[in-house]
């Protein structure tokens, strides 16, 4: 994990501070190409900073209190009401969603709106949830968040995975909404 904090989420932090710093000087100089072409470079590393910054808020010691279910009361109450009381099949649809993403991705829980249903979405790359959704917890597909320790063995991540979830920051945002979601992130910028 430290390699993938410290040269990957670090490498889309500093491409985002250049990019955003080239779109400054494309503004000044009135070039729109730039301004343009830099758009796509801006989203993707920004997007790779959110759900970087969202993902190891995600995560426990091994162990922790902050890993047992009960932690977040409130939220697996609503998960139990969205997929049933076995605990299993919410975690089975999950990483069947994390399982099916093809090339780079993230799987989410999400909140549909501040009240709405729970729902698990996937986000391709660097792309973050849509606007109306508010992001509980997400797991990243990308091959560096597993590939050292488990080579290939995508499954075995998915698997120990949801042992260092942290159900008391998913109950957080759960309670919180989008403001609660992203609170982390705002004290960082």
């Amino acid at each position: 994990m430290e390699l993938h904090h410290a040269k990957h989420h670090n490498t889309y932090v500093a491409n985002l501070n250049k990019a955003l710093q080239d779109q400054m000087e494309a503004i000044k100089a009135g070039n729109i190409r730039d301004q343009v072409n830099l758009h796509a470079i801006i989203s993707f590393n920004a997007g790779g900073h959110i759900n970087h910054s969202l993902f190891w808020a995600n995560l426990a010691p091994l162990g922790a209190p902050e890993t047992k279910v009960d932690a977040a009361p409130k939220l697996w109450e609503a998960i139990r009401q969205r997929w049933g009381e076995d605990d299993g099949v919410f975690r089975q649809k999950f990483s069947e969603a994390l399982l099916g993403i093809r090339g780079s991705g993230w799987a989410w829980l999400v909140r549909q709106g501040t009240q709405g249903p729970l729902a698990i979405v996937t986000t391709h790359d660097q792309d973050i949830v849509a606007k109306d959704e508010v992001p509980i917890f997400g797991i990243d597909m990308w091959e560096h968040a597993y590939y050292l320790q488990y080579l290939n063995g995508k499954a075995a991540y998915v698997k120990n995975i949801w042992a260092v979830i942290n159900w008391k920051t998913a109950e957080e945002r759960y309670l919180g909404g989008s403001v609660d979601a992203f609170k982390d992130l705002r004290a960082s910028i």
